[in-house]
Parts: structure tokens; sequence; C-alpha cells
């Protein structure tokens, strides 16, 4: 797992997965992995996936870079408390899956809180 700084301001974790070394074959495999995952979590709620490279695609000036096949998030929410109204800002997660020609990226934001940061950590490591 990398973490970086995306536009010198984002903490995001990323992780390159060869198509040789995982057993799904498509976007929709991890996702579905990610939501089983989200499911078995008492304190997580799946709130739906989002087509990223459908609605890019159809847009008139939409550009999508080269060699991405496919590109989806899975939103969902570890969301407990509410202590403050700022909080909301920064909520809901999601966890991205990006299909090139000879790997998936697999990426997320660094969440507020650092427990939820770690949970999606081992979720994306956990994947075979």
């Amino acid at each position: 797992m990398q973490k970086s700084i995306l536009m010198d301001k984002y903490h995001v974790y990323s992780k390159t997965i060869k198509k040789e070394n995982t057993k799904f074959t498509n976007v929709t495999q991890f996702l579905n992995y990610f939501n089983d995952k989200i499911k078995a979590d008492s304190n997580t709620k799946f709130i739906g996936f989002f087509n990223h490279y459908e609605h890019t695609q159809s847009l008139e000036n939409g550009e999508i870079a080269e060699g991405i096949t496919d590109a989806q998030n899975i939103v969902f929410c570890f969301g407990q408390k509410i202590p403050n109204p700022i909080i909301l800002s920064v909520r809901p997660r999601s966890i991205a899956v990006v299909e090139n020609n000879d790997s998936f990226i697999v990426s997320f934001m660094e969440a507020p809180v650092v427990e939820a940061t770690a949970k999606m950590e081992s979720w994306v490591n956990s994947i075979k």
C-alpha cells in the first residue's frame, strides 16, 4: 500500500495489483468484495456504486486517460458520531477501483478517523 499526496493536498492510499496476481478479472468483482466487507461490519453503511468511467465517457468534454478501461467507486459511511456540523463535509467514504491494460489500481482518501483509514487499508491489503 502506498501513501501519497495527490494535487499537493489529498492524502491518498493506493495499491496496484497486476492482473496475473489476483483472482479478480474485472472491477465489479472488486466492488462486490468490498461490499461484502462493508456488509460484514455492523458500524458501516453501504450507500451505492458509482460508475465514474461511464459518467465521464457520457460527457461531451469528458476525458479518460489512455489505458483506463473501467473506473468505479463503492460509496459507504463509517460515521458513528456527528461531533460537529462540519464533519459531514468529509463523509461519506469511497474506494475507487480502476482497471487498465495490465493491472487494477485500488485507492481511497485518508479518513479523518484513524480507525476508518486502518479498516479500509486492511480491506485493500486482504485482496488475494
